[in-house]
Parts: C-alpha cells; sequence; structure tokens
C-alpha cells in the first residue's frame, strides 16, 4: 500500500488534518459524529490496494482545529471541506465517497451540490431523521439528548445517547483495556464528545436531503445500512432514502461501526461494492 502520508489543509475557519495512503482512484472516507480519520484505520490497508486512500478529522474533531471559537456545524460548510479535501488530492478526477453517520450526511449534500466530483457515493446509515414518518418523535429525542448534554453533562447525555439509537453495543471496552493505538482514538474521541453533543448533533440529524436531486443521482448514491443496526434510529431514514432512489439498501457486515467492529469483511464487502461503478 505504500507508506501513509499526514497533511494539513487550510480551509475557512479551520485546519484539516488528512491522511493518504495507497495508489489509484480516490476513495475518500468520512468519519460521523465525534469521531476522526482513525475510526477506519481498520479498513485502509486492505483498500489502500487498489484506492488512494484519503480520510481525515472532520472540522472540530481531534487534529482539525478550529481557526476561533466553536460555532454549530453546517452541512454545507462540512461538504465543503469534503469537497476541498478531494480538490487537495484528487486533481480534477471525481472521487469514490464513503461516509457513515454523519459522515454519510456530508457526503449527501457533497453529491447534491457538486455532482462532478462524486465518481459514487455509499452512504451508510445518515441519521437525517426528518424524513421519517415520526420526524417528530425522533426530533424530540436528538433534543432530549442535547437537552441531557446541557443539564446533565456528558456521562448522562452519552447514556440516553447510545441507548435510544441502539449503539450501546457498540460501546468501548474501558481505555485501560484497550491497545495504546485503540487507547489514543478512544482518547481524541472522548475528547470530541463535547463539541459533537453541542454544535454538531442537531444540525446534522435535522439535515433534510434534496430528496429530488439525489434521484436524478441515483446512479451514482448506494443506500447502505448495517445488518446489526439497520432497524435503530440512524438506519431507518436509509430506507426511506433508498425507496426515492429506487434501489434496495445494501447491508454490511456488523452494526452503525461495523468498519470497526469488522473491519476485514467490512473492507471486502465495499470494494466489491465499488467495482460495480459503472459511470
Amino acid at each position: 500500500m505504500g507508506a501513509k502520508t499526514v497533511n494539513k489543509l487550510v480551509v475557512p475557519g479551520a485546519t484539516l488534518h488528512y491522511e493518504v495512503a495507497g495508489d489509484g482512484p480516490v476513495l475518500l472516507l468520512i468519519a460521523s459524529g465525534g469521531t476522526d480519520a482513525g475510526v477506519y484505520s481498520g479498513i485502509v490497508g486492505q483498500l489502500a490496494a487498489e484506492y488512494t486512500v484519503v480520510t481525515y478529522d472532520p472540522r472540530g474533531n481531534s487534529r482539525s482545529g478550529y481557526d476561533g471559537d466553536p460555532a454549530d456545524e453546517s452541512v454545507e460548510q462540512s461538504a465543503a471541506d469534503a469537497l476541498a479535501v478531494i480538490d487537495a488530492v484528487g486533481a480534477d478526477e471525481p472521487a469514490y465517497v464513503f461516509g457513515s453517520g454523519s459522515g454519510a450526511i456530508t457526503g449527501l449534500e457533497l453529491i447534491t451540490r457538486h455532482p462532478d466530483r462524486v465518481r459514487m457515493l455509499v452512504a451508510h446509515e445518515p441519521p437525517c431523521t426528518e424524513v421519517l414518518a415520526d420526524a417528530a418523535d425522533a426530533r424530540a429525542f436528538f433534543e432530549e439528548v442535547y437537552s441531557t448534554y446541557r443539564e446533565d453533562g456528558l456521562t448522562a447525555a452519552d447514556v440516553v445517547y447510545m441507548m435510544g439509537t441502539g449503539m450501546d453495543s457498540d460501546a468501548m471496552p474501558p481505555l485501560e483495556d484497550l491497545l495504546p493505538e485503540y487507547r489514543e482514538l478512544a482518547e481524541r474521541m472522548q475528547a470530541n464528545a463535547a463539541n459533537f453533543y453541542e454544535h454538531k448533533l442537531l444540525p446534522f440529524t435535522r439535515y433534510v436531503p434534496d430528496l429530488p436531486t439525489l434521484r436524478r443521482l441515483a446512479d451514482r448514491v448506494v443506500p447502505a445500512a448495517g445488518m446489526e443496526s439497520c432497524a435503530h434510529l440512524p438506519g431507518r431514514p436509509i430506507d426511506v432514502i433508498a425507496d426515492h432512489l429506487g434501489w434496495p439498501v445494501v447491508m454490511f457486515p456488523g452494526g452503525h461501526s461495523g468498519y470497526s467492529r469488522h473491519p476485514a469483511p467490512f473492507a471486502t464487502h465495499l470494494a466489491h461494492l465499488l467495482k460495480t461503478d459503472t459511470v
């Protein structure tokens, strides 16, 4: 796969940390929520045998610091950041894009606004719950998580969030039980949690995708979910989006974080899926 390079990219209001490995067509992996490039470390090596794999820390997370004070996230700005990373490594060629969670929402906005820059988008469980028939209930849940964070702190908010999204089974073991490299990642994610609840949770979960535009781009959008998590809140919106696209949901191994829990089969499944590209 060759050596991994670590880079910095200045964008309006932030400096993004991004990493590049491998050679071939560009494959951008967009991290979710309060995570960073490290969550994809288990699948990068396998994918880098055929692709130039690019990962990055979303603005405000880990090593991608804000220029000034933190501010509420804009999905439009998040998509602009993803485009800037693609432009930095991919010249004029469109990129393959995989995003999970809020990273999938970023991908949906990216292909909606810049369809010429995305060769294929695999959107894995975007929690854009406004498309659901029970959107009011989902909205109330995320507002409860936010208010719990503001009133009772991070630990209480984590409990409400994990239980309500079905991610309690994805909880990491105690830090002392982790290998050093995973302990470092877990510590970074813990440090990102407050910014996630304060500035990212509500803007992303309130995102309304442009379904008519996505339908026109349906040949390049792959709706995806985890086999163990598709029935939970973050996985449900992709069913609605898939109906509008006219495609079935592609199931991946594991749950919402299957790429970290089952990296080898997840990467194999993604690599096979990318080969179905006909654009």
